[in-house]
């Protein structure tokens, strides 16, 4: 080959490279800039923003929220902060007796009305869904708060999980929720429309649906389920006029979550609750996803970190996951042991 040859095929490979390294140079910035944005935004959302102004959403203008598993913990409090707001409530839960002491204690505290539907949505029944039905059939709703829910009474095996946790679960978590969105969600419609104000509908999510989590996998999948499930009902009601938000949260202390101390990870429910909402139509944590929320200052930071490190489907993220619920689990199964041998 002669030189003039040779010089021509070093210069058009070195044109090569440089079109390599700049392309290369363009997604790195790309990359940084978008990273950037991101977490400036999450700064934004999280600490700098002021709260959402609920009027938009029939505030103090008789309209109804209505609350699921409302009778205890995070629902209660979401309940609450409601009624402080300004809001008739619809409370739905399991206790006849707690819900009772609550719309005593809300319509004096609040001169807000308060309607009550005690039923046991792991029943599953026609019945059950008609006495939601006719509760909510004639007054303005503008709000749904679809909190209630259930795990696992500790992290087990899907293998050893016993079938009656499998279908509680399933049909709590998902069934019902389903079902009573379903029964409220042309409700909140009309009411939005007649009043000229928007409609809400925010779903309790959890890390344990964002991350694939080894030995709480029917949960996990149920939670992972109402993901997707929110994020497409909220493209399909947006032209309606009706904000749809999933609500994403790692441990808060709660009933539940069994976990009594609050810490820097760990709020209590009115913390949580009240980051929530003041979060309404921000992504804070979940910056990456639409239609999703994680409100808690702290929990949002975790979420940030994961997606953009090792993600929420790596191998690692799921044997961290496996390694912390099997401690749990060992941890739960020898004070069940010492409490047994204690009777």
């Amino acid at each position: 080959m002669s030189f003039d040859s040779q010089f021509t095929a070093l210069k058009s490979q070195h044109k090569l490279l440089d079109a390599v390294l700049w392309v290369v140079f363009a997604v790195g910035v790309l990359k940084a800039t978008t990273f950037v944005l991101s977490f400036s935004t999450l700064l934004l959302d999280l600490f700098v923003l002021p709260g959402v102004n609920f009027r938009k959403y029939g505030a103090k203008k008789g309209k109804y929220c209505v609350v699921t598993g409302a009778s205890d913990g995070i629902g209660k409090e979401y309940a609450r902060q409601l009624a402080k707001r300004g809001f008739n409530l619809v409370l739905i839960s399991r206790t006849l007796s707690k819900l009772e002491n609550l719309k005593t204690e809300f319509e004096k505290t609040y001169n807000i009305d308060v309607r009550i539907c005690a039923i046991d949505v792991a029943e599953d029944s026609s019945e059950n869904y008609t006495k939601v039905k006719e509760i909510c059939a004639a007054i303005p709703i503008t709000v749904l708060i679809n909190n209630v829910g259930q795990s696992h009474s500790i992290p087990v095996p899907f293998l050893e999980t016993e079938e009656n946790e499998l279908r509680n679960i399933i049909t709590i978590n998902n069934t019902a929720t389903l079902r009573i969105t379903q029964l409220i969600a042309p409700l909140i419609v009309k009411s939005a429309k007649d009043a000229h104000c928007k409609g809400l509908i925010l779903t309790m999510g959890s890390f344990g649906g964002l991350l694939p989590t080894p030995l709480l996998a029917t949960y996990s999948g149920s939670k992972a389920f109402l993901q997707a499930w929110s994020a497409a009902l909220a493209g399909e009601l947006k032209p309606q006029n009706v904000d749809v938000e999933i609500v994403l949260s790692y441990l808060v202390t709660s009933a539940m979550s069994k976990i009594r101390r609050t810490s820097l990870m760990i709020p209590n429910p009115a913390q949580f609750v009240a980051a929530t909402l003041k979060s309404v139509g921000r992504r804070s944590g979940a910056q990456e996803r639409y239609a999703t929320m994680t409100p808690y200052w702290s929990h949002a930071i975790y979420h940030f970190v994961i997606e953009n490190t090792v993600g929420v489907f790596s191998k690692l993220a799921n044997t961290i996951n496996y390694t912390m619920h099997k401690s749990i689990r060992t941890r739960a199964l020898r004070k069940a042991a010492r409490h047994a041998k204690q009777q």
